[in-house]
């Protein structure tokens, strides 16, 4: 499926529920593909991208925002709290800050560093063990503790459990979000982002359905 055609669901997605489709950003998820591809989509004129893992997003980010500098790159996977400060360094937003621990560590940079990428708290909203984002009794703690830390805080991130509706925790999201005044809601992916955006998704995660399949070797 082309770039444009993803352009044109979401465009399709956001009139058909009263939205302005302006305010939907389309985050290219390009984990794990080849170079030739995140160019080709560079080429094509997208300029946000989301990465997994930092480690991967230094060995091909630099040189590609070198030669299209007004790449926005988000980080959209778990991020260690050793890997903070290299993540500071490359990424424009952080989607991922599920524990206090993280988010005074990101503070604590931020001070240092004099900058800070925006961030989003990621919430577990189907409460699964081995899954990241802050649990949903925690919620709420959380943001408040990532505003008294004066993080730029924008929103909410989820991923729901494989196996259940997402339109079912893409509302809880929009829910918490709202009763915290947050309006910024990172939900959504290549199967189900037409659903977010009917919840009101504000930036939906988009990756195989724009470079085709992964390839993880």
């Amino acid at each position: 499926m082309s770039l444009t055609e993803i352009n044109s669901r979401i465009e399709t997605a956001a009139q058909k529920h009263g939205r302005d489709p302006s305010d939907i950003h389309l985050i290219a998820v390009s984990k794990v593909q080849p170079l030739e591809r995140v160019e080709a989509v560079l080429l094509e004129g997208h300029r946000v991208f989301g990465e997994n893992r930092v480690q991967e997003a230094q060995g091909k980010w630099p040189n590609f925002k070198e030669k299209f500098p007004d790449v926005e790159l988000h980080l959209i996977g778990p991020l260690q709290t050793n890997k903070a400060r290299a993540a500071m360094d490359l990424f424009d937003v952080i989607h991922t800050v599920d524990r206090p621990k993280l988010a005074r560590t990101l503070a604590r940079l931020a001070d240092e560093t004099g900058h800070c990428p925006d961030v989003f708290v990621q919430v577990n909203t189907g409460d699964e063990g081995q899954k990241a984002g802050v649990a949903l009794e925690d919620a709420d703690a959380l943001v408040a503790e990532c505003r008294e830390l004066n993080l730029p805080l924008k929103g909410l991130m989820c991923i729901p459990p494989v196996h259940e509706s997402p339109s079912l925790h893409f509302a809880l999201l929009a829910k918490i979000a709202s009763r915290n005044g947050l309006t910024g809601l990172s939900m959504g992916m290549s199967g189900d982002f037409e659903d977010a955006i009917a919840q009101g998704a504000t930036h939906v995660r988009v990756g195989s359905a724009i470079f085709g399949a992964r390839d993880y070797g």
